[in-house]
């Protein structure tokens, strides 16, 4: 019997794959799991159809990741936090305080867990903070980090 791979076999090959295999391999095991596919020109033609499809949508996303990339880079953000007596800051600033004043002062959401922040930020200074916006696409915001003026 012939059928197509929808996921990859070990031993037998990879996703989108049109391989032979015995009748009772295929109808026992392949097909009940969902790893397969008998191959007909319908279902070929469905399967194609749904992969082109989710291939054009993982293409916008990059796309519209990529933007948002290049419009991170540009952008530089300025938190003002309140020190104690020896310049030292309160606490430390959080992923969460940066994708809150993204928003605030440049109106980009992003969600706080794609951040990645390699220290914590104790101290005034400027940073550079690596954002992980998609598989692949990363960015640098740069972060500000001033003493509240009271």
């Amino acid at each position: 019997m012939t059928v197509f791979l929808k996921e990859n076999v070990s031993g037998l090959g990879k996703a989108g794959d049109k391989v032979n295999v015995s009748d009772g391999y295929a109808r026992n095991y392949l097909i009940p799991k969902g790893l397969a596919f008998e191959a007909n020109a319908q279902a070929e033609y469905e399967y194609k159809t749904k992969t082109a499809a989710e291939k054009t949508k993982a293409d916008n996303e990059k796309a519209k990741a990529k933007a948002l990339a290049d419009k991170l880079k540009a952008v530089k953000i300025v938190i003002e936090m309140p020190s104690g007596a020896n310049g030292k800051l309160y606490g430390s600033v959080t992923s969460a305080k940066i994708a809150e004043e993204l928003f605030a002062q440049a109106h980009i959401t992003v969600d706080k867990r794609r951040f990645v922040l390699d220290d914590n930020m104790k101290s005034y200074g400027e940073y550079e903070v690596e954002v992980k916006i998609y598989p692949g696409v990363t960015s640098k915001l740069k972060v500000a980090i001033k003493p509240k003026e009271e």
